[in-house]
């Protein structure tokens, strides 16, 4: 926003809220005093800010970590700002090159219209849909055209391009960068042209393609966005970043009994950085809720309360109440109420433990069955077996291995 020739707007006590709002858990916002001055604009105009998220549908499910920069997203859609959801179903054919060290591998059109369906749908447990623009960035990616394509590559340079971090890394490495890598950040940029946004949120890793959205607005005579930055979630590990591929994530659509479980796993000490990035609690009641903990209320109980309203996010209050009462039951030691049932048909009248832990689907191998009742992992009834010897006759048990893999198995 230039300063010299645009009015300057008062800054009152809701701007100064609404600042707040961004900032809170941000890693950057670029630049602060551009946004104060598009927040001020629109109380005084009463016209909301639009706002902008981009997604590359490149897997068909969102995890938790996915949910840090949508939960900012809804707390400015909470002020009363337009909210745009752009599914980048024409970028996803290029590929991003973020954070990569090779080349990668562009997805299918078939690919990308089956992952988007459940995008938006995913999202929508966190955005209010009413309030949300839905935007696909074919619709302007695709009529831009080779013309309008080569035009747009025109306005950055391949010197520019090649500060970027991956890019530079990946060259000096001696590792292929392929011409249509560098379609990527621009088309991302024009998005930004094509809607006119005023702000831009995306996760640190995106940052280089973000300012590219505040450089071509510039070239095309656009007031510059402002781009906020959000970090990279930690996952369950606490040390690496939430993802699929680590197995230290929270799946969106996993049943709330596991949900609820996973965010109790984590240690006392994510559990505050979680609070920040995905609860919807104030910031002056998380402190509350800090002090009260560091004066000795037990952490659990902190812990809890947010399980609780990420379960209830995600499913309802009531899954909520019953995963917590279910995360009681195992940790006492009991059975939770609904559990997987299984008929296995016997041979000879009985059936040895390991056989049957196999049979069930609870160990991969006798052997591995064997190794869990060593180590003490496997309940029937509620009893620890200790015996590997062990057979069950005909009849009905409830067979426990872990702390959270039940089955009601009736032997015939």
């Amino acid at each position: 926003m230039n300063q010299a020739s645009s009015p300057v707007f008062p800054v009152t006590d809701r701007v100064r809220e609404a600042l707040a709002v961004t900032l809170r858990g941000c890693e950057e916002l670029i630049p602060e005093s551009d946004w104060v001055q598009k927040l001020a604009r629109a109380e005084v105009s009463q016209t909301p800010l639009r706002i902008k998220l981009g997604l590359d549908p490149t897997a068909p499910d969102i995890h938790i970590g996915h949910t840090v920069v949508l939960n900012k997203m809804r707390q400015l859609q909470d002020l009363g700002h337009q909210v745009i959801f752009l599914i980048g179903d024409f970028t996803s054919l290029i590929g991003d090159p973020s954070g990569r060290n090779s080349t990668r591998p562009p997805l299918t059109p078939e690919q990308i219209k089956a992952n988007a369906e459940t995008y938006y749908r995913q999202a929508s447990l966190v955005l209010d849909p009413e309030k949300t623009e839905i935007r696909y960035n074919s619709e302007w990616c695709l009529p831009l055209g080779s013309m309008g394509m080569i035009q747009l590559a025109a306005k950055y340079t391949v010197a520019r391009m090649m500060e970027r971090n991956d890019f530079h890394d990946r060259f000096k490495a001696g590792n292929p960068i392929s011409v249509h890598e560098f379609l990527y950040p621009l088309m991302q940029g024009y998005d930004s042209v094509a809607l006119k946004s005023d702000l831009e949120l995306g996760g640190t890793d995106q940052k280089f393609n973000l300012l590219m959205g505040r450089h071509l607005q510039a070239e095309y005579g656009q007031e510059p966005q402002c781009i906020l930055t959000m970090p990279l979630l930690e996952g369950l590990d606490g040390v690496e970043k939430m993802s699929k591929s680590k197995n230290n994530y929270i799946g969106i659509t996993e049943d709330a009994n596991t949900m609820f479980a996973k965010v109790l796993s984590i240690s006392d000490a994510l559990m505050w950085r979680w609070y920040t990035l995905l609860s919807f609690c104030s910031l002056a009641d998380i402190e509350a809720l800090k002090a009260e903990v560091l004066a000795g209320r037990n952490p659990k109980e902190a812990k809890v309360m947010l399980a609780k309203e990420i379960t209830t996010r995600f499913h309802s209050k009531a899954a909520a109440e019953s995963a917590e009462q279910d995360f009681i039951n195992r940790s006492r030691g009991g059975i939770p109420d609904e559990i997987e049932e299984q008929a296995i048909a016997l041979t000879d009248g009985s059936i040895g433990i390991a056989a049957l832990l196999k049979q069930a689907g609870l160990a991969a191998s006798i052997g591995e069955g064997n190794r869990l009742i060593d180590g003490g992992g496997v309940r029937v009834d509620g009893g620890v077996v200790s015996d590997k010897g062990m057979r069950l006759d005909r009849g009905t048990y409830v067979v426990q291995v872990g702390k959270r893999k039940f089955k009601r198995l009736s032997l015939v």
